[in-house]
Parts: C-alpha cells; sequence; structure tokens
C-alpha cells in the first residue's frame, strides 16, 4: 500500500488518482478539516487516516502496512508572516514523516519539494541545476527558507539509510483551489487585473509532475534530486498567454519595483479589514522582479521524459477555470 502526505492538495489529488488508475491502493494522511472537493469521485477509493505531518503518532500509525511514501504535504505562501507556521509544517513535519518512515522501515520515500530550495540565485548565475551551491541568505523568501531546511531532513534521512529521492517542481499549473496562488492569477487576469511582471520563472504542468513522481518512485533511483519544469518564461508571458485562452485583455501596465511596493503594503492594510491577500504580498512582489531560470537535463535524460508545453496547459488551466464559474465547483484537470 501507498501512503500519501497531503493527498488532498493540489498535486496530491493529481497523484492520488493516477495512482488509483494504476490499481495501487493509496492511504491518504488529511486533517479533519481538509477540503476534499479535488478527489471528488474519488474519496471513497482510497484509505483515510485523520492525522498531520506535525504529530508524528500519527504518522507512525498512518505508516502501518506502507511500503511507499509520497511526501506531498506542504504549507505554500507567500506571507513573511508565515514563517513560523511553514518551519512547523514544512521543516519539522518533514522531519518527523523521516522519523516516521526510518521507524516503519518503509521501502521507499519520494518527497515533492520545490524549486524554491534552491534559494534566490546570486546575480551571476544564469542557469539553475541539480548541483547549484544553495546560500541560506537572509534574502531568501520565507517559503524558500521552509523548504530548504525541509530537503535538509530528507538527506539527513539519507545519511541514516533511508530510501529516498527529491524532485523540485517549479511553478505548477493545474485545475483547482482558484483561490490561491499561482491559481489565483487566472482570477485575476479574468477579472481584468492591468498590470504585468516581466520577471522569469520556471513553470510546469501538474499532470507532469505527478508521471515524473510515480516513475521515480518505481524506478531503482534513490538518493538524487532532479528539477522538474518545463519552460522558463517570464510573468508577463505566462499572464498574456491567460488572458488570449480567456479572451480577456491582456494586463497593459508594466509593474515598476516602486509600483509592486506600493502595491502589497495596500493590499496588506486591505487585510486588516478582513480580506486576505491572495496574490500581492510583499515576497510576491520581489518574486515578480527578480529572474529565476532552472535546468531540467537531468531528469529528461534520466527518465527519457518530455515536458508538455506550457502554452499548451495554459490553455488547459484557463478552460477549466472559466467551466469552474459556469458550474460552481473546483473543477481540476483530468490527466
Amino acid at each position: 500500500m501507498v501512503l500519501v502526505t497531503g493527498a488532498n492538495g493540489l498535486v496530491g489529488s493529481y497523484l492520488v488518482k493516477e495512482l488509483i488508475k494504476k490499481g495501487e491502493r493509496v492511504r491518504g494522511l488529511r486533517r479533519t478539516s481538509s477540503d476534499l472537493s479535488l478527489l471528488d469521485g474519488y474519496t471513497g477509493q482510497l484509505e483515510w487516516v485523520e492525522g498531520d505531518v506535525r504529530d508524528i503518532f500519527s504518522l507512525e500509525e498512518a505508516m502501518k502496512g506502507i511500503t511507499k511514501v509520497y511526501h506531498v504535504a506542504a504549507l505554500i505562501s507567500m506571507q513573511p508572516h508565515d514563517l513560523d507556521l511553514m518551519l512547523s509544517i514544512n521543516a519539522e513535519g518533514t522531519a518527523n514523516v523521516v522519523d516516521a518512515a526510518l521507524g516503519s522501515g518503509i521501502e521507499k520515500l519520494l518527497y515533492v519539494s520545490s524549486v524554491a530550495a534552491f534559494g534566490r540565485p546570486e546575480r551571476a548565475v544564469k542557469m539553475i541545476d541539480e548541483n547549484y551551491d544553495v546560500k541560506d541568505s537572509k534574502d531568501n523568501f520565507a517559503y524558500y527558507k521552509s523548504k530548504l531546511y525541509a530537503e535538509r531532513e530528507i538527506w539527513r534521512g539519507i545519511a541514516e539509510g533511508l530510501n529516498a529521492v527529491i524532485i523540485n517542481p517549479s511553478t505548477i499549473l493545474g485545475g483547482g483551489f482558484w483561490n490561491i496562488p499561482p491559481n489565483g492569477l487566472f482570477g485575476h487576469v479574468h477579472s481584468g487585473l492591468p498590470f504585468y511582471t516581466t520577471g522569469v520563472n520556471g513553470f510546469v504542468d501538474v499532470r507532469d509532475v505527478v508521471e515524473i513522481a510515480i516513475r521515480l518512485m518505481d524506478s531503482d533511483i534513490s538518493g538524487e534530486k532532479f528539477i522538474v519544469s518545463s519552460e522558463n518564461l517570464s510573468f508577463r508571458e505566462v499572464m498574456w498567454m491567460a488572458a488570449d485562452a480567456m479572451k480577456t485583455r491582456r494586463p497593459y501596465i508594466r509593474s515598476s519595483k516602486m509600483l509592486g511596493e506600493i502595491a502589497w503594503r495596500l493590499e496588506a492594510l486591505i487585510n486588516i479589514f478582513g480580506k486576505p491577500p491572495v496574490l500581492i504580498t510583499r515576497d510576491s512582489v520581489a518574486l515578480g522582479q527578480n529572474d529565476f531560470y532552472y535546468n531540467n537535463d537531468k531528469v529528461r535524460k534520466a527518465l527519457n521524459f518530455t515536458f508538455r508545453p506550457v502554452g499548451d496547459t495554459i490553455a488547459e488551466v484557463a478552460a477549466a477555470y472559466l467551466r469552474s464559474r459556469r458550474e460552481k465547483t473546483a473543477f481540476g484537470l483530468v490527466g
């Protein structure tokens, strides 16, 4: 049997569906309050265990009879004030998963990390690959710090004898959870967001992330990490493709650093009065002004893998977003 932490999240839900289609027996770790909307039609096809990665006793219970663990659970936030919570869930939670896996004698663990674990590259670095020397810099975003520390726990587990592999997806695109980044971008563009940024980042289809995760889990590869990213694109390109796909006006005002600084402060002020910020935070503004290029050669060669073009993914996600508005559902892409 396979255990998936974070089984109800964007990556987790797509992963669970694919594993079930392949005939795997799946157990999902969930909290009592977990939103299962992306698993509509599948919730009864897997075994559920209520728990939390911050509770090692629930993890030990969840791993009974388990041979493989996909550790997907994480808190993603571009809010600097969420650092402590992200460290608790992402880093300490991963330490607990590693300890429970070592104690349970599982056959293999795959950790879904993030390119965020590479931190903010130095200006001289043009392309990041798996050999990039990560600096634990004070300039790293809060989320980046939490994923870096989480990844260190996986390497600690490997040093202690854990059979594990790490994947580092870039910005993941897939249908569902339209109120949080990065999918929140589609709603903002559809509603007429006038601003765009020119920063560059990696983007990848959630279905590619899932396929690579399963293929690596089923391989003999261990003690390795792999960047999982289809293309490096500017946010302007992505936003314009999304606008075109939804037949709405493209964002037309370039957001300068000063404009971004004003925007996140206004959003924070609005948040005081009960509207949670979805897209614009201090860290997300800084992210949009930086260029991050990721090299996917290692995973392509190791698995002879061909990524989906990001333009095709954006068109499909945009169509899913419009359909979700019409049907008032948390529709997800069907892979």
